[in-house]
């Protein structure tokens, strides 16, 4: 078993991110594109001496583009983000975008206003764009998980493995009764004449107790479905975020016969030929 351990931990890689992975364009230019009309009509608010009037203005002749301001600050919509004003009462930002006052007041209180009249800001759709970066670099770890879903398919493809993504437990009639309680949706599933092999795939490049309830969940997963007859579970994981979890991963090695990383995965794809 230490042998095991120490041989998998070795070649654990610090990123699976390649350079396309850490930001999305086609996203950010189509987040960009959907609010670019009224991105443009706030652009009349630029370089304007009198802000109040100039939302006035803009306010009588389309009130909707105002509806957009939230960006400006990097707050989406639907994040439904508070701000506490200067007699400590709680609102929703958006409530901000309900009457030309209080649009002003969005701008004063944001400093929007100063960047707007010393014209910090030449174009509010190439400006939205930076923001849009900066925003999805947060998505960043949200996309991690795919990020390493790709990258075993991609292996399986290479290999010539044929295979299935996100299928449900139910989809096997012969484990639902031993997965009853898991509700599992499995990352890949790869069927052989031999055996059906349930697939998860994950990475990890820093610590937690996320890594620490993985292990444990398929610790008690993988003997449920190891006792079908015909059907093995196979746990695909790499990051250095488990050297700080190594005694958890030991401990899952005892209870999951088939663990792999990028490095090793090979001997699973050999198994598979």
């Amino acid at each position: 078993m230490t042998d095991r351990i120490n041989n998998f931990m070795k070649p654990l890689k610090e990123t699976h991110f390649s350079l396309r992975d850490y930001v999305d364009f086609p996203k950010i230019a189509s987040n960009v594109e959907a609010i670019s009309i009224k991105l443009n009509q706030l652009n009349y608010l630029l370089g304007q001496e009198d802000m109040a009037e100039a939302v006035k203005r803009l306010w009588a002749e389309n009130p909707k583009v105002f509806s957009v301001l939230d960006v400006l600050i990097a707050v989406r919509s639907n994040d439904r983000k508070n701000a506490i004003d200067a007699y400590g009462n709680i609102h929703p930002v958006s409530d901000y975008f309900k009457s030309p006052e209080l649009v002003t007041e969005f701008l004063n209180e944001t400093g929007l206003t100063n960047v707007f009249q010393n014209k910090q800001i030449s174009n509010l759709v190439d400006y939205v764009f930076g923001v849009e970066v900066g925003l999805d670099t947060n998505a960043r770890k949200n996309r991690g998980g795919h990020i390493m879903e790709g990258l075993v398919a991609n292996i399986l493809t290479l290999n010539g493995i044929e295979f299935e993504r996100e299928v449900y437990y139910t989809e096997f009639p012969e484990i639902v009764k031993v997965l009853v309680a898991d509700k599992k949706r499995f990352d890949f599933v790869v069927r052989t004449a031999q055996k059906i092999y349930l697939i998860e795939a994950n990475f990890y490049t820093g610590g937690g107790s996320k890594l620490n309830e993985v292990a444990r969940s398929y610790s008690e997963l993988a003997p449920k479905i190891n006792s079908v007859p015909g059907f093995e579970f196979v746990w695909i994981t790499d990051g250095v975020g488990w050297k700080s979890a190594r005694n958890k991963l030991e401990e899952a090695f005892a209870h999951i016969p088939s663990v792999y990383n990028l490095t090793d995965i090979g001997r699973f794809i050999e198994r598979l030929k």
